[in-house]
């Protein structure tokens, strides 16, 4: 919605903003909900639902993500718990190098688990939102090392990426790979590791201090102590609070006073209207447009606010928004490497390939899953498009090309779709 032409109409204008949506799918529309929501959408997807509303459509894809279910197991020795630790001290270096190797084998393992659930998955949101809170609480298996606590992660991900914001802050907070990705583990009274106390306000819940975000270096260093003796059980790598460790003095953290605790840290951020606003801005550019309206993004963080912090809430708000379906918005966000690979395969309709190739080829193109390059995720973007990593994205297509059997027309067809700038863009 553009300021500039409604602000005659003040609020009424927020009201009916829900209403901007097309009442009747074409198929350039179809198409645009389908590619924003998901990955190349195939001719019978969009067929599906050209004619209906989009709010009809909307609501469909984002009930389907809820109800996603798995398509394929994952291999159990991918997901095993690796040597407890006192097993590991009692290793010889040349073993623990080999166990470091294996716990590298498994997390490639889900890695490869997950590229073929994003193709071949019914329900492509459900799999889109993971992937993007996958870079907002990014963890890299590359420090956490243990494969089945970034499969843990992953799973906790997956579970709330629609649902509630607030469980999943409070589950990312004690996950195991989050507290050896932060330093929270080893975080005690004596002395408080601010890592995770300040990325939880820059990165995850509030923005930058001097961007609106309204937090001090005092206030990280107080919610530092209430997370201190948050740590982990040595042998199964699960959360334990340990309070001999734990700083139960007064804090003051946001104006909020008291014994406070860990938990209520994350309260505390989340009452502030900011956390609202932070997290729709984070969707709207995932999602919109790379510039978030401020207008539009304050009346949609009111409502999901309002909703306890229900992602759902928020993300159908986003999908029905004016600037969601206005035509200069379009082509306007550039595809991550994923979603180029992922949509690419998805759209010839190619099944049972070998997806180590293809889990390395996203690497390659800057988005290596289980590994975003630092706790900023991935920055995203025109961050993803340079002289190196563009000519990859085309050699890719020929490759997957080549490597394909198939209508030589239909192939030929694509590649020359796939030479096009249009086609790093969704």
């Amino acid at each position: 919605m553009k300021v500039s032409r409604f602000v005659a109409i003040g609020f009424a204008a927020i009201v009916c903003a829900s209403h901007a949506a097309p009442s009747r799918l074409d198929a350039d529309e179809a198409r645009h909900l389908l590619i924003r929501t998901g990955f190349a959408p195939t001719a019978a997807e969009i067929d599906a639902i050209t004619g209906r509303s989009a709010e009809q459509a909307v609501d469909d894809i984002i009930g389907a993500a809820k109800r996603a279910q798995f398509r394929h197991t994952l291999p159990q020795e991918a997901v095993a718990a690796p040597p407890a630790q006192r097993e590991v001290q009692a290793m010889s270096q040349g073993e623990r190098q080999m166990a470091r190797r294996d716990q590298i084998r498994e997390g490639i393992d889900i890695k490869e688990w997950w590229m073929r659930e994003m193709i071949e998955t019914p329900t492509p949101l459900a799999e889109r939102m993971t992937l993007f809170w996958h870079g907002h609480f990014a963890t890299s298996q590359q420090k956490v090392v243990r494969a089945d606590a970034m499969w843990r992660q992953q799973q906790l991900l997956r579970a709330s990426a629609l649902g509630s914001f607030r469980e999943m802050l409070h589950g990312v907070a004690r996950d195991p790979a989050m507290l050896v990705y932060l330093d929270g583990a080893r975080s005690r009274k004596e002395a408080p590791n601010e890592n995770f106390a300040r990325e939880v306000m820059e990165l995850f819940t509030l923005g930058e201090a001097t961007q609106g975000g309204g937090y001090t270096e005092q206030d990280i260093r107080e919610a530092a102590r209430a997370f201190t003796g948050w740590s982990l059980e040595r042998d199964d790598f699960s959360f334990r609070f340990r309070p001999a460790l734990h700083d139960f003095g007064p804090k003051t953290v946001l104006g909020k006073s008291g014994d406070l605790d860990g938990d209520q840290v994350l309260d505390i951020l989340l009452d502030q209207p900011q956390a609202a606003r932070f997290i729709v801005e984070k969707l709207w550019v995932e999602f919109v447009s790379p510039t978030p309206d401020p207008r539009e993004v304050e009346s949609i963080a009111q409502r999901f606010r309002a909703s306890n912090y229900d992602i759902a809430v928020a993300m159908r708000e986003l999908l029905l928004s004016r600037d969601f379906w206005d035509v200069a918005n379009r082509n306007s966000l550039v595809k991550s490497p994923v979603e180029l690979v992922v949509g690419a395969v998805r759209e010839l309709g190619v099944r049972n390939l070998d997806l180590k190739p293809l889990v390395q080829k996203s690497a390659q193109l800057g988005q290596n899953l289980l590994a975003p390059p630092n706790v900023k995720g991935w920055p995203g973007y025109t961050e993803w498009i340079n002289a190196t990593t563009l000519l990859e994205r085309r050699r890719f297509a020929d490759q997957l090309v080549a490597y394909m059997p198939g209508d030589t027309q239909r192939m030929s067809a694509f590649r020359q779709a796939a030479m096009e700038p249009g086609y790093q863009l969704k």
